[in-house]
C-alpha cells in the first residue's frame, strides 16, 4: 500500500536506510518511458507513474495562479519521456519537465482543476535497485487547494546566498573595466521558443558565450553569464546574480517566436509599464508565465519605504537603460545594415526591473521567421551583431561616465 498523505504542503524522501542507498546512487536516474505516464483513473482522480532506474530523493508541492503540482527530483534523465506523450489526463493543461538547477530536475503539471495529493509511494526493487513512483491525486475544492498551497520555506533557493554586508555599487566613471552580465534567456525546464528541433534556450546560450568571449578579449570589459549551462534560473534569480557580480549593466538575450502575426529582425527593449505594441506586451507577459510554469512562486510582499527608494533609483537607471538601448540599436544597424522600422521598443519585462542596474533585453530575431532563424544559426551573422553590440557598449560607457562626472560636480 502507498502511504497516505494527510497534509499536502511538501514531501521529501531520502533513502539513507534503504539497501538501494547503501549501494550508492548510480549517476542520473533514468526514466523508463514505456512504463511511465499520467492518466485519469476516474472522473475525479488521476495518477502519475514513473519507472526509475534507481531511487532518488523527491518532493511534491503545489503553487497557485495558475494551479500547479510541482515535483522535484535529485536528479533524473528525462530522455525519451516526452517522445511517448505520456499525458493522458484531461485534468492537466500543460506538462513541463527538465533541469531546474544543478543537481535538481523538475516536473510541473499545470492543472485544469484543483487537485491535491491523496496517496504517494516509492517501491524499490531490493535486488535490481530500480524503483516505481506512484502518486495519486484527487479533485479538491478551490478552498481546500488554497489551504494546502502557498510560498514554500525554500522559496528563493536558486538565489545566491545572502551576505551580511554589501558595499554600495559605485556608478562607473570610465576608470575601470565595465562589468557586463549577459543573461541567456530560459534554460533547463524552460526551453523558450521552439522551431523544429531548434530551441531558443540553446541558441541564445551560444550567442551569449560568443559575446562574452569577445567582450573579454577587448580588455575593456569583465563579462559574466547568468547561466553557463542548460540550467533553469528564475527571473529574480537572474537579477540577483547580476547584482552579486557587481554588474554595471545587464543584457538579457532572447530569440522568441510569435504564434500569430509576423515579426522579424533584431529588436532592443527597455523597461516601461506601457508596452510599445501588442507583440511587446505578449512577449513580456510570456516571460513571466514561463517562470510560473516552471514552478516558481512570483509572490512578493513589497515594503512601502523600500518601494519608494527603489523607484527613485529607477528614474536615473531608466534613462541610462534607454540610452544604452538606443546605442545598441545604432551599433547593430551599423554592423548588419538596416533594422526593422521600430527597433527600440518598450515593455514590462520583469528581468529589466532592477532599480540599480541599467538593463536591456535584445530579441536577436524571431525563430518563427525562417530568415531570422537562419541568421541565428549563422556564425558570420552572429559575429556582426556582436561587433555592433561592442561598438554600442564602447560608446555608451564613455557617455555614461561623462554624465556621472557631471553629477559629481
Amino acid at each position: 500500500m502507498f502511504n497516505k498523505i494527510a497534509i499536502f504542503v511538501s514531501f521529501f524522501l531520502c533513502f539513507a536506510a534503504t539497501g538501494a542507498c547503501a549501494q550508492g546512487l548510480r549517476a542520473l536516474a533514468r526514466i523508463d518511458a514505456a512504463q511511465s505516464g499520467i492518466a485519469d483513473i476516474s472522473d475525479h482522480e488521476m495518477e502519475l507513474t514513473l519507472k526509475l532506474s534507481q531511487a532518488v530523493p523527491y518532493r511534491i508541492f503545489t503553487l497557485s495562479d495558475p494551479d500547479r503540482i510541482v515535483f522535484d527530483f535529485k536528479e533524473v534523465d528525462w530522455a525519451g519521456f516526452s517522445a511517448i506523450k505520456p499525458l493522458k489526463s484531461e485534468k492537466i493543461n500543460e506538462l513541463r519537465f527538465g533541469v531546474f538547477q544543478a543537481g535538481w530536475s523538475r516536473m510541473v503539471m499545470e492543472l485544469n482543476e484543483p487537485m491535491v495529493l491523496d496517496e504517494v509511494g516509492l517501491r524499490i526493487d531490493p535486488v535490481k535497485g530500480d524503483a516505481v513512483l506512484k502518486a495519486k491525486f484527487k479533485r479538491a475544492s478551490p478552498r481546500e487547494f488554497a489551504a494546502q498551497t502557498g510560498p514554500r520555506m525554500e522559496a528563493g533557493w536558486d538565489l545566491p546566498a545572502e551576505i551580511n554586508v554589501v558595499a554600495p555599487k559605485q556608478r562607473q566613471l570610465g576608470d575601470r573595466p565595465l562589468i557586463v552580465v549577459l543573461d541567456p534567456g530560459h534554460g533547463g525546464i524552460d526551453s523558450g521558443a521552439r522551431q523544429g528541433d531548434k530551441l531558443e534556450k540553446d541558441l541564445v546560450l551560444i550567442f551569449a558565450k560568443e559575446l562574452k568571449e569577445t567582450l573579454i578579449l577587448t580588455g575593456r570589459y569583465e563579462a559574466y553569464l547568468t547561466r553557463n549551462d542548460d540550467d533553469f534560473i528564475s527571473l529574480p534569480g537572474r537579477i540577483s546574480r547580476a547584482r552579486m557580480l557587481g554588474a554595471d549593466l545587464f543584457i538579457s538575450l532572447h530569440a522568441d517566436a510569435l504564434k500569430s502575426g509576423w515579426a522579424t529582425g533584431t529588436t532592443v527593449y527597455s523597461l516601461s509599464d506601457e508596452a510599445s505594441n501588442e507583440a511587446s506586451a505578449y512577449l513580456a507577459a510570456r516571460q513571466d508565465r514561463d517562470d510560473l510554469l516552471a514552478g516558481v512562486d512570483l509572490t512578493r510582499q513589497s515594503d512601502a519605504v523600500a518601494t519608494v527608494l527603489m523607484e527613485m533609483a529607477r528614474v536615473e537607471t531608466k534613462s541610462r537603460s534607454d540610452l544604452l538601448a538606443d546605442m545598441v540599436v545604432s551599433g547593430v544597424a551599423q554592423s548588419i545594415g538596416r533594422l526593422r522600422k521600430r527597433p527600440h521598443l518598450y515593455a514590462g519585462f520583469s528581468v529589466l526591473k532592477a532599480p540599480d542596474i541599467p538593463s536591456i533585453l535584445i530579441e536577436l530575431g524571431f525563430m518563427s521567421n525562417k530568415r531570422d532563424l537562419n541568421n541565428l544559426l549563422t556564425i558570420g551573422w552572429r559575429q556582426k551583431v556582436i561587433e555592433g553590440i561592442v561598438l554600442a557598449l564602447d560608446t555608451w560607457s564613455v557617455e555614461d561616465a561623462a554624465q556621472a562626472q557631471l553629477l559629481r560636480q
